[in-house]
């Protein structure tokens, strides 16, 4: 699991569905086998780390709900 450190100095990224850049769900995808995941209002505040197979997961049992169309 990466340190509070090395998730400080890890590149984010905004999810496509947001429409504010400080208003989404953030993820990085330098870790492997890791998906970090926090809120872009509060990057400070706790990250939650899941394996990339739940991260997959979730994901895919989003866009199978049609909550979200893949982009």
């Amino acid at each position: 699991m990466p340190s509070p450190s090395e998730l400080h100095a890890i590149t984010w990224r905004s999810s496509s569905y947001s429409m504010e850049e400080d208003q989404c769900l953030q993820v990085s995808d330098q870790h492997s086998g890791l998906i970090p995941v926090r809120d872009s209002k509060t990057p400070t505040g706790p990250t939650l780390t899941l394996p990339t197979p739940a991260w997959s997961a979730f994901v895919t049992a989003l866009t199978a709900e049609g909550g979200l169309a893949p982009r």
